[in-house]
């Protein structure tokens, strides 16, 4: 007699299950972008963009992952002891790298000087920041760099396509590095105690100090700040190799630990002790920061472009998990609380993609440097300030899914603060446009013309912008109101470009929510009579 075991039951089907959001174009699933980038004048670039989101949305993805996985590491010595100072990174990293200077993401504007350079580029950059943020660091700050140096001999190499990941000299393509704040200073640069001593040579100094945050230490050249007997009120800049003329190593530059960081894992953050490396002088004594504002200014310009991609990234997974979710007898994209949430997730990302590109522009034309100053300033202050609770929310829209490192949705959300922090956290940067106002008084014109070009477009907009005049007429309180004012002056330029330039249904979402006062303290607050499914669907990914 046989006996037949019986059969393991099933415990589950899997279903309703979201599919993947892979092998997409980052670049023609942005409809804002997309129109942008015409309207801006890079247009002459839309084959370029179009080919640089379909690859920084198929096999990059899984890069970032990687990167961000098998997080960077610290040698500062060789197996004899000998100091080799070298970070360690995955594979994955150098092919995001290597990718990122074949597409010109470091370089454009500089290599194809032309109108619409910047804002060309600013497209094809918010596709590769999707695919990761941490390489867009030193990708960044190789970008930046370029206005600083002027005629430096270091530019061509750094505008170069060649990545080489090795640390050697004389590579063909170099990156660039940043080292400025300190210990006690942070922000305040003028309270930096690194001390320069000037050797024989004209302009080459020996440099002593620690740096307390020095950006992307791999790179092959840094600038710095450093205090000098000529000038000891002022901090002076320095060009910082790590290889001398002669090839060899500048072994005073030496790495002390990574940062731990909240985010930006694939990336590396370090401390770095100067024990009298060797530098050149870059502009005059003792103006230093004059010397590399130029550098600071793109830096933040990249700061609203790549927060305005992490917003894209994460509307997208939002609308495309909603579409395909289901709960309660319905789809989650066909909820009127949900399509709430994810439409004004999607307007703030429209209007943060919007300014972007606004003042990419601004970077193509010198004739807008006053506009350029200030709007910069604004911009940095109040697209990034938005980010985190902007992701925490998308998150939010997946339930516990979204909690789960595969959903991608966490980094995402530790990325958030980053672009807030660097290059000035939000009182530097409100204090940053005060400054702005009192040296150049035509910058606030500037800013006032461009908002004026949707004068009488829309009441609530106009209005508004009484408002916001008025607040510049009590000056004895400006300091204090100042991030008041900032934000009043960027929801103005959003809403100006809005009222222009998006749909209806966007446009009008946002001057009565931003504007007009309808909405709450949280996303998902948009007054009822929103044309919710219109801004969901325009945001959401083609499946």
């Amino acid at each position: 007699m046989s006996i037949t075991a019986p059969r393991s039951p099933a415990t589950h089907e899997v279903f309703n299950q979201v599919p993947p959001l892979e092998n997409r174009n980052l670049f023609l699933d942005n409809a804002p972008l997309v129109e942008a980038l015409e309207r801006e004048g890079g247009g002459w670039a839309r084959a370029r963009a179009e080919e640089a989101g379909a690859f920084w949305g198929g096999e990059p993805q899984e890069w970032g992952r990687l990167a961000n996985e098998n997080p960077p590491v610290l040698h500062t010595h060789d197996r004899v002891g000998h100091r080799v100072d070298e970070v360690e990174f995955h594979p994955a990293w150098h092919q995001l790298m290597e990718a990122g200077k074949r597409w010109d993401m470091h370089g454009l504007p500089w290599n194809e000087p032309q109108p619409g350079a910047h804002v060309a580029r600013a497209a094809i950059y918010m596709s590769g920041m999707q695919a990761e943020a941490g390489f867009c660091c030193p990708i960044t700050m190789t970008f930046a760099a370029v206005p600083a140096l002027g005629d430096s001999e270091w530019v061509p190499r750094l505008i170069s396509r060649s990545y080489d990941g090795s640390l050697r000299p004389d590579k063909a393509g170099a990156t660039c590095g940043m080292a400025m704040t300190e210990k006690q200073g942070g922000s305040d640069v003028r309270a930096n105690t690194t001390v320069a001593v000037p050797l024989d040579t004209e302009g080459e100094y020996s440099l002593t100090g620690h740096k307390w945050f020095c950006s992307a230490p791999m790179c092959d050249v840094f600038l710095t700040l450093a205090q000098t007997e000529e000038d000891p009120t002022h901090p002076t800049c320095f060009v910082l190799p790590r290889f001398l003329p002669d090839g060899s190593k500048n072994s005073g530059f030496q790495l002390q630990r990574l940062k731990d960081k909240l985010g930006n894992k694939s990336n590396a953050s370090s401390e770095v002790e100067y024990r009298g490396v060797w530098a050149q002088r870059l502009g005059d004594p003792g103006r230093g920061v004059p010397t590399i504002i130029e550098m600071v200014n793109h830096t933040r310009l990249d700061c609203v472009i790549g927060t305005a991609a992490g917003m894209r990234a994460a509307v997208a997974r939002a609308t495309w998990h909603a579409k395909h979710r289901s709960a309660f007898g319905k789809r989650l994209a066909d909820q009127p609380l949900m399509l709430n949430v994810l439409a004004d997730l999607a307007i703030e990302a429209e209007a943060a993609t919007a300014l972007a590109m606004r003042l990419a522009r601004a970077y193509d034309d010198p004739s807008q440097d006053d506009f350029r100053r200030l709007a910069t300033a604004v911009a940095k202050y109040f697209v990034c300030k938005r980010a985190p609770n902007h992701a925490y929310e998308a998150l939010e829209t997946h339930g516990g899914n979204g909690y789960v490192e595969e959903s991608g949705m966490p980094r995402i959300y530790r990325e958030a603060p980053l672009s807030s922090i660097w290059e000035g956290s939000g009182n530097v940067m409100a204090l940053d446009v005060l400054r702005a106002l009192m040296r150049t008084p035509a910058a606030l014109d500037a800013v006032f013309a461009e908002i004026s070009e949707a004068a009488g477009a829309d009441a609530r907009l106009d209005g508004f912008v009484r408002s916001l005049r008025d607040q510049f007429t009590e000056g004895e309180t400006l300091e204090v109101r100042a991030r008041r004012v900032v934000e009043s002056m960027a929801l103005a330029l959003e809403g100006s470009l809005l009222v222009q330039f998006a749909p209806p249904a966007v446009a009008d979402a946002f001057c009565a929510s931003r504007l007009g006062g309808d909405h709450g303290l949280e996303y998902g607050t948009l007054p009822a009579g929103t044309d919710f499914a219109s801004i969901v669907e325009r945001h959401t990914p083609v499946s």
